[in-house]
């Protein structure tokens, strides 16, 4: 459980980020069937796109802590499950959006509880493998104490 969480944060890290990079460059037309929503939905498209690829690189942060910090990994699926929930809000308040953002709510409501089970799975792995006497996985940094 321990590679299959590293490798999921890698995967959220890598594609947030590009989504994320997708609509800083893209603006409205990153939005399916928003082309021509104007220059303030795109002002705001391009703001949250950089938001979402600080996000993913969050994610790429974590990925690469050993063990991946739990604390952050529930910190970052409560997030990702927030903006599933502001779309269900979106949807009760206005109505169906285009079939991909229902797509989109679907991940961002299905992924965090496996992120919530997963999260603590390295830093478990960590323990043991301390406990049975083995060396730690990766680097680490000299007790300058």
């Amino acid at each position: 459980m321990a590679k299959a969480l590293r490798v999921f944060a890698w995967v959220m890290g890598i594609a947030c980020t590009a989504i994320g990079l997708f609509h800083v460059i893209g603006g409205n037309a990153a939005i399916p069937g928003e082309a021509d929503a104007g220059p303030t939905l795109d002002s705001l498209g391009r703001f949250f796109g950089a938001i979402f690829a600080g996000y993913g690189l969050a994610w790429l942060w974590a990925a690469r802590q050993d063990p991946v910090p739990a604390r952050v990994v529930r910190w970052l699926a409560a997030v990702f499950l927030l903006g599933g929930l502001g779309r269900l809000l979106s949807l009760a308040v206005h109505g169906w959006p285009h079939w991909f953002q229902v797509a989109l709510t679907v991940i961002e409501l299905a992924f965090p509880p496996v992120w919530f089970w997963l999260a603590n799975a390295d830093e478990r792995a960590s323990r043991e493998r301390r406990s049975a006497g083995a060396p730690a996985a990766g680097p680490s940094l000299p007790d300058l104490a």
